[in-house]
Order: structure tokens, then sequence, then C-alpha cells
């Protein structure tokens, strides 16, 4: 069985296709969203809900937003513990294909899963090594937008149409502009950034939070008590509209502290944001060689599009209403499983024929002749340009730079900037070239970039026939077979947590934590359900335990509704 995954910054879904369509599959806990967060105690690994809430009271056993240290050299220490971004990646995977195989009730072996259009190399690598972890044979690497076009239905049209997809999720901004002609869907041009998403959104609010009150020292906080205004702030951003306002309240040391934001008040704030947001717009719009005036549709995808001022600050950009005819939540993980099954050759999608594009440009270092005889090295040779159609081959021919040259060495680079030193350095060819004069050598270098994301560099020694060939692999994210399946071998004893004991565990740790928000009489109430609850869970009457979970689930959402 093959599955797509929208794996996110904030939150990760599985899909999978029917003879309906394509439909989200629930999780252990009934819910079509699963948190990215990952918990640890003595005994269980935590994912999703169960580990969010934990996050609150253990912010030290836990981890979130480490989708954006993808493919990078970070480490997150959970207790005594330490992961990478790709094995807690690995987590989220390994109970999502869990999830699915518990409701599909057959084995789940292989999936495609969506990665910001930006990602680099290094990081479609890490996330293809994370699936790995988590036991999936990862069929391909699809970009978000891409995957929220096909979701959206957007190769169904009658006629030729240019489609703008704005997708602002958890972390990452991604806008890509696809170009419809039956039964072609082409990716023109995508551009983005990495590190602007809704979690950015609730830092404005956290910002504004101890901007109102200068006693509270963040730099002194304790982590936990930075993980309950984080929680706040969150819940008052998604609290604010046009028309009205939302209090943000947060109880530390005992002491209550407040903060009325205002829609005017946060958009204001949220300038900032905006003018990083217009600037991935308008590269996406020149490399497309397209102005705003010739977009016919712009759709909304992402979490962080929910929110009123962000469809407003994309509607006037463009002069028109953007389309948000599918969850934004849902729409990637929608896309990626009819991917999956378009690789699956699946009847009722098989005649949608899908490109898309390299984001960013490769290529080698140089040296270039200023004149007059002075050579000056670390100049970047593009290959292949961004927002180049894939699969593509590229060939550039390259000659010798002074006298009785022996070597050349390629440097294989990801980037923009002018200067080699600027760009990311993925891989590296040392040629041997016979000796001769200046220029009187060469070499063809040849760039291949396929459609899963891998780079194949061939160089042939013009004088010789000689040739050299390399597969690229991400310097920081490099694993062979072997390393993987004894990486996987010592992560095998964290164990997701049981499945008939979460709902219980999940409302547990929600009641201890709203516990410690509360004051006076609310925080008495809370105390005399969680005991009723407690002396259920001693009884182990499954029916009891069902009915008092409820009642103080219901008490619980009566109370935060009342924040």
């Amino acid at each position: 069985m093959i599955v797509g995954i929208d794996l996110g910054t904030t939150n990760s879904l599985v899909a999978y296709y029917t003879d309906e369509g394509p439909k989200i599959i629930p999780n252990r806990l009934g819910s079509h969203i699963t948190p990215s967060v990952v918990s640890i105690d003595d005994n269980n690994i935590y994912v999703g809900d169960t580990a969010k809430e934990r996050a609150r009271l253990h912010p030290e056993q836990s981890a979130e937003v480490f989708k954006r240290d993808m493919g990078s050299k970070r480490v997150f220490k959970l207790g005594s513990k330490e992961f990478s971004a790709q094995e807690l990646s690995s987590f989220v995977l390994r109970s999502l294909k869990e999830d699915a195989e518990a409701f599909l009730g057959q084995p789940v072996e292989e999936a495609v899963i969506s990665v910001p259009a930006y990602f680099n190399d290094m990081r479609r690598k890490a996330t293809k090594r994370a699936g790995e972890l988590a036991g999936l044979k990862v069929e391909r690497i699809i970009n978000e937008p891409t995957a929220a076009a096909i979701a959206y239905g957007l190769y169904d049209g009658k006629k030729s149409s240019k489609n703008l997809v704005f997708d602002l999720g958890g972390g990452t901004l991604d806008v890509s502009i696809l170009d419809y002609f039956s039964p072609i869907l082409e990716v023109r041009a995508v551009a983005g950034d990495n590190f602007l998403g809704g979690e950015d959104f609730t830092k404005v609010v956290e910002d504004l939070f101890f901007g109102s009150n200068p006693i509270l020292d963040r730099e002194k906080l304790s982590m936990k008590d930075l993980a309950m205004v984080r929680k706040a702030a969150e819940l008052t951003k998604q609290g604010v509209s046009k028309d009205g306002s939302s209090v943000m309240r947060v109880v530390i040391d005992g002491k209550e502290y407040t903060y009325k934001l205002t829609y005017e008040n946060y958009e204001n704030a949220l300038k900032p944001l905006y003018d990083r947001i217009r600037i991935p717009v308008r590269r996406a719009l020149t490399d497309a060689k397209l102005k705003l005036s010739d977009i016919d549709k712009v759709v909304l995808v992402g979490g962080a599009t929910k929110y009123v001022g962000v469809r407003s600050f994309v509607g006037k950009i463009f002069h028109t209403f953007p389309s948000t005819d599918c969850n934004p939540d849902e729409a990637i993980a929608l896309g990626a499983a009819i991917e999956a099954a378009m690789k699956d050759r699946a009847f009722a999608v098989k005649e949608v024929i899908l490109t898309d594009v390299c984001p960013f440009t490769m290529g080698t270092e140089v040296c270039v002749d200023r004149g007059d005889g002075i050579k000056e090295n670390g100049h970047y040779s593009p290959i292949i340009e961004r927002n180049t159609i894939i699969p593509a081959s590229r060939t550039k021919t390259f000659y010798t730079s002074y006298d009785n040259q022996t070597k050349i060495n390629v440097n294989i680079l990801q980037g923009e900037s002018r200067f080699a030193e600027n760009n990311l350095e993925i891989g590296e060819l040392e040629i041997e070239v016979p000796k001769n004069k200046e220029g009187m050598e060469s070499v063809d270098v040849t760039y291949t970039y396929d459609i899963n994301s891998i780079l194949e560099v061939e160089v042939k020694v013009n004088s010789t026939g000689r040739q050299y060939k390399k597969i690229i692999k991400g310097q920081y994210t490099d694993m062979t077979d072997e390393e993987i399946e004894a990486r996987f071998k010592e992560l095998s004893y964290l164990k997701i947590a049981p499945r008939d004991q979460e709902e219980n565990k999940l409302v547990l740790l929600r009641s201890e934590r709203l516990y410690e928000e509360l004051l006076g009489n609310d925080r008495d109430y809370l105390e005399s359900e969680i005991v009723k609850f407690e002396y259920a869970l001693m009884g182990q009457d499954k029916r009891q335990i069902e009915l008092l979970r409820k009642r103080l689930t219901a008490v619980m959402d009566e109370i935060e509704a009342g924040f």
C-alpha cells in the first residue's frame, strides 16, 4: 500500500487514494491532524497531541518545529537522549505509518512525502532518510505547492490557465506558479522562505505580550513558563478577527498576566513579515516572466492562511479573492495521495502529466579572466539554473587556466550567489588532465537532475575521453544503507505510546497543564474532576473510564473556551 504524507513543520497528515478520490486517514485519536511534536519519557516516545501536551509540562524532554533544521548538524537533546531533526521526523512518520496501517488494515510500505519547494538537496535527502528510518520506501519527494495544485484540481480545467499557489505553513513559505495546458500541469517557477511561517506569526503575539508586561523578563523565565506563553500566544492568535479582539492570559508563579490583542495592533506588528512575503512573490513572477495581471487564479494552502489578515493581504497583492475551496490544512496531503496514485497508475488519475522544476541553481566554481592577464578565482558558473523544468540535463565546457595544469577540481555547488563561497557545496570531483598550455585542455561537465531530487554529475576529459561520474548526496546527512539499518536498530527501543492508553494519557496531561494555568475556584473545580477520572482509571472499568474521560474533556473545553 502506498500513501501520501504531508510532513509539516507544525502538523503532519497522511492520506490515501480511493475510488471516490483522496481521503485523509485519521490518527489513533480520531483527528485528521497530527502535531509534529515529539516527547520522550523513560519508557515511551509520544508523538502528536499527547507529545504537544507533554511538551507544556516537560519541555526539556520534548521537541517541535524541528523540520526547520532538517539536513543540518543541529542536535536536539530530549532528557538524556540526543536526536537529529531527521530522526525526530522519522518518529512522526512512523506514527503516521502505524495509524494508516491500523485504519486500512494492511501494511503500508511506500509513501510519497511532500517538502517545501525551496528545500535544497540536503534537506530533501534528510527527509527521504527520515522516511527510511520510519520503515517506508519513499517513492518520491514532491514539492508542497505542486501537491496542493493537484489537490485543487488545477489540471481539470478545459482551458489553459496560469495559477499561483501561495503556501504558508507553520514554518515555511512557498510561492509556485503553474501553467496548465491540457493534459499537462507545468510548474513555471518556485520561490520561498524556509524560515517564515505561522510560528513567526505566533512569535509576534509573544513579543507584544512581553512588551505590554515589562515586569516579565523573558530571559529569566523557565522553559516551562515559556512553553505556557507560547501556548497562550497560539490560542490568542487564532482568536483574533477583523471585528474583534482576543485576550491572552498566562499564569506565572501564581500571578495572572494579560494582554488584549486587537486586529489593528496585530496587523501593524506583522508588517515586517508581510514585507518578507512580498519578496518570493516578486521573485516567482520575475522568474516566470509574468505580471500580476497574468495570474488567472490564486489558491491558498497551509494552516497560516486561515488567518483573515493573510487572506486580505494576498487579495490586495493580486487584486482578486484567493481560492480557499480546499481545507488549507489538508490540501497538501490530499495532493500527495493523488501523486502516489499517479505513481501507482490508478486509472482515475493516470492521464495527468505533471512537470516540476528545480528550485535552486546548481553549478561549479570557476576562475575568470578580468583582463590584462589578471585571473580571479572563486566565481560561480551556473549549469542548471533555478526553475528549469525537470528532469533536466545541461552541459558546459571548461578549460585549463594555466600552463602545465594536471588537475581540475569540479566543486559541485548549489545556490544563487555569483561568488562560490556563498553557495552550498554538495560534492566535489578531482579530474586529471594531460599537461598542456593554458586553455588547450578542456572538460565537459554535465549535470543531470531528476524528479526525485537526485543529481548526477559527469565529467569528460575531451582530449583523452576519460569520464568521471558521481551521484551527489548531502554532505551533512549522507548515510549508507548499513548506517541507516544500524541507526534504525538503535532507535527501535523507543516505542510509540500504546494506542489503548494514549487517549487517557492525553487527557491527564492536558488536565495537569490546565491546572497549572488556573487559579482559585476554577482550579478547585478542575481538580475534583481529575480525581474522579483517576479513580476510574484505578478501577479499570472501561465504560466508566470512557464516561469520565468525556466529562473531564468537556469541563476542560468549557474552561478554555472562557479564556
